[in-house]
């Protein structure tokens, strides 16, 4: 089957094929994620030679941790219908070829953000590289259900750049903004895993639905749900407090309030009917809540 693939492949599908192994719907959301952060941290739109390498430089470490944990996963990426067709275990790409490629745009990310931006940015994104390409892929998702409550923190690390891009340090707000999409990650990533339970169990990898069973998983995805709505807030809330820096004001807080508790009734709507409908509902809700989430921060700053 691979020599079949590996013979109809052109050379007109090559670009589209490494595309592929960068997983660019999610790095898409991580840079939007980071150009944010950027955007709290100063409160206006950063000059745009600043934006674009930090841009360029976080989209080449997001995709080219991708393409190493695609190398690292083809064997598990194989056994599991949604990712059988990815282009290792398809065979329209080499798993050498792959994993050189996803070493040489990490590397590029870390040579621009350093030269171009500030060697903070650069050392974030690299450690952000190693987060989700050791910790995560190697360690965590292999062996414990606690892969994803753990290793979310690699897909929060592009904040951290962002604000050190803008800033050349790492202040408290940045750390909010990098709980929020911490506390974001299981419930997107569990309700993903109840559609594909059997993929998973089928490749032996031990996460929430597999190990714990799909009741536990939509209860846990309630708490999470739960957890992030309330930190979510926090950004708005310092205005409470005496002396505390001005983050956020309240055209975010009434935007993360009302995209908030939409997101805790879909957790309940999926408790009270645990269908595949409704996990997918959630799934695809969630990933619209993060953009938005961060939409409205931005829209908040702009507008101050």
């Amino acid at each position: 089957m691979t020599s079949i693939l590996r013979e109809n492949f052109t050379l007109g599908e090559l670009p589209r094929t490494y595309l592929e192994l960068t997983k660019p719907r999610i790095v898409l959301l991580l840079v939007f994620t980071c150009m944010t952060s950027m955007i709290v941290a100063t409160g206006k739109w950063p000059p745009i030679g600043l934006l674009f390498f930090t841009i360029l430089g976080g989209a080449l470490s997001a995709g080219g941790s991708s393409a190493i944990n695609q190398y690292l996963d083809r064997s598990l990426d194989a056994k599991m219908a949604r990712t059988a067709r990815r282009p290792i275990p398809s065979g329209r790409i080499a798993a050498g070829r792959a994993l050189a490629f996803g070493l040489s745009l990490v590397a590029c990310s870390v040579l621009l953000l350093g030269i171009f931006v500030n060697w903070l940015s650069a050392g974030l994104a690299l450690a952000g590289a190693v987060y989700y390409v050791v910790l995560y892929t190697l360690v965590l998702k292999r062996n414990t259900v606690a892969n994803i409550l753990i290793g979310g923190g690699a897909g929060a690390v592009p904040v951290l750049v962002g604000w050190a891009a803008a800033t050349g340090k790492i202040d408290l707000q940045a750390f909010i903004l990098f709980a929020i999409v911490f506390y974001w990650t299981p419930p997107h990533s569990w309700a993903l895993a109840l559609l594909v339970n059997k993929d998973y169990a089928a490749a032996n990898i031990p996460m929430m639905p597999v190990a714990r069973g799909e009741r536990v998983t939509r209860y846990q995805i309630l708490f999470y749900s739960v957890q992030l709505f309330i930190i979510s807030l926090s950004p708005a809330l310092l205005l409470l407090l005496p002396q505390a820096p001005n983050m956020l004001g309240m055209f975010y807080l009434l935007s993360a309030a009302l995209l908030g508790l939409w997101l805790v009734w879909r957790s309940l709507t999926l408790i009270r009917t645990p269908d595949k409908s409704n996990a997918r509902s959630l799934y695809k809700y969630s990933s619209l809540y993060l953009a938005l989430l961060f939409l409205a921060m931005i829209l908040d700053k702009l507008l101050q």
